[in-house]
């Protein structure tokens, strides 16, 4: 298993260009949020399907790391995403991610995503990824 501390410098030094905050890495789960500015918003004043969806990604990655420990080529091998209502422009993109689903080769996850400070979820994901062999104990 990987800390949140970890987690976050790991992120930091090989994804520097990722807007991503870690607010927890808990048992088979993790909580993250995007800071939302201009370059994250569409014509129409609402927040990017592409912000979204890296962010549920991020989170699923995020929470598959605490429960393995750091292992990069950990991959995502799908990603279905359903996007619910128009999220806030002003309010950060808060992701909250569940693993339901660790196996040797797979983890399967889901995320739902919040405009922060709101119950109601803008969007929800399921995703899978591709553990590499050994990498496991």
């Amino acid at each position: 298993m990987a800390t949140k501390e970890q987690i976050a410098a790991f992120m930091a030094s090989d994804f520097p260009q990722s807007k991503i905050v870690i607010d927890e890495v808990g048992q088979m789960s993790a909580r993250v949020r995007h800071h939302i500015g201009h370059d994250e918003l569409r014509p129409g004043g609402t927040v990017s399907g592409p912000v979204m969806m890296a962010t549920a990604d991020c989170a699923l990655y995020v929470a598959i790391l605490g429960e393995i420990g750091i292992v990069p080529l950990a991959v995502t091998t799908s990603l279905n995403i359903n996007f619910l209502r128009k999220p806030s422009a002003e309010q950060d993109i808060v992701a909250v991610c569940r693993i339901f689903k660790r196996g040797r080769s797979l983890i399967v996850g889901d995320v739902m995503l919040y405009s922060d400070g709101s119950d109601d979820p803008v969007a929800h994901a399921v995703g899978t990824y591709a553990i590499p062999p050994g990498s496991v104990a």
